[in-house]
């Protein structure tokens, strides 16, 4: 008869068995593989140091770049856009301080702003649209025609276009009252907010933060390229420009690089935080009033850091 104590030893020394097999497979399988991670590490870390010197030396090249377009920005805009007229045009999310140094530059340029206007976030937001679409059809100036498209963004573009921009021999395309009226109601609905005395001008500059956020992101990024799109249909030229991360899908520099009809008439600049995109809006516009097109700034969807300097 078997007793319990003979099953106790016999499967205690098949563990045992079990175990030594074990230490000793991965004994013997063990070498070759640390070593391969063993090289393996070497390789990446040799890639994350190299990577490293890369990135440190970028990061000093664009410091450098900026640096350079801050010192050269006033003497490189100096009486570009003589006797020239412009809106400038901010979203909810733009940083006043590149609007106070495009404002800077654009008056190193010779240019007049002739209206500031601060748009809100109700503006682009799609719960407002069909707010904003009424509005636009009932304060409409005499004479003026709304695009008739589904896009808010393009409509509203055109109520706009119809109160803050001039025809080609400079005159306003609206009466002053039914301009004033508009802005007031447009101010009432909380879609925007004017700074001070509005006079319709001829060229435009939309300012812009970086990727929307807060929900609805491609709808907000849509609403303000497709403005700006319909403003151009008016306009001498029209440049957005935004911070980094504008370009990205959810930016309206991104939305209108996307777009090819808005990206064939509507210049972009996607890094207007840093002093050489605030000189690649300035320069744009002057292209523009010359008649070119271009998109600036460092991402992978820009054709030039700037524009190559022109006569407007």
């Amino acid at each position: 008869m078997i007793s319990m104590r003979y099953h106790i030893v016999s499967l205690a020394a098949i563990f045992l068995a079990l175990a030594l097999g074990i230490v000793l497979g991965a004994t013997k399988i063990s070498s070759p593989i640390l070593s391969g991670l063993q090289s393996d590490k070497t390789d990446l870390s040799s890639q994350n140091t190299q990577l490293s010197s890369d990135n440190t030396s970028l990061t000093a090249r664009v410091a450098s770049d900026d640096k350079f377009a801050s010192s050269v920005g006033n003497l490189a805009v100096r009486g570009t856009l003589p006797n020239a007229t412009v809106v400038l045009i901010t979203t909810s999310d733009a940083d006043p301080g590149d609007r106070d140094a495009v404002l800077s530059l654009l008056a190193r340029a010779g240019a007049k702003v002739t209206a500031q206007i601060q748009l809100t976030a109700n503006f682009s937001d799609p719960s407002h649209a069909d707010d904003l679409r009424t509005l636009a059809a009932r304060v409409l100036p005499t004479g003026a025609k709304l695009p008739a498209v589904s896009q808010v963004g393009a409509v509203a573009g055109g109520l706009l276009a119809s109160v803050l921009l001039t025809d080609k021999d400079g005159k306003a395309t609206a009466p002053a009252a039914q301009a004033t009226s508009a802005l007031s109601a447009l101010a009432s609905g909380g879609f925007l907010q004017a700074s001070g005395t509005v006079v319709p001008g001829r060229l435009v500059v939309v300012l812009t933060g970086g990727a929307v956020t807060g929900g609805s992101e491609a709808d907000r990024a849509a609403a303000i390229g497709d403005m700006a799109a319909q403003l151009k249909t008016a306009a001498g030229g029209v440049v957005v420009a935004g911070r980094s991360g504008s370009e990205a899908a959810t930016g309206t520099v991104g939305v209108v690089r996307a777009n090819t009809a808005e990206s064939a008439v509507v210049s972009t600049v996607d890094d207007v935080d840093t002093s050489s995109g605030r000189l690649a809006a300035v320069l744009a516009l002057v292209e523009q009033n010359g008649g070119g097109v271009g998109r600036y700034g460092f991402a992978s969807s820009a054709q030039a850091q700037i524009p190559t300097l022109g006569v407007g």
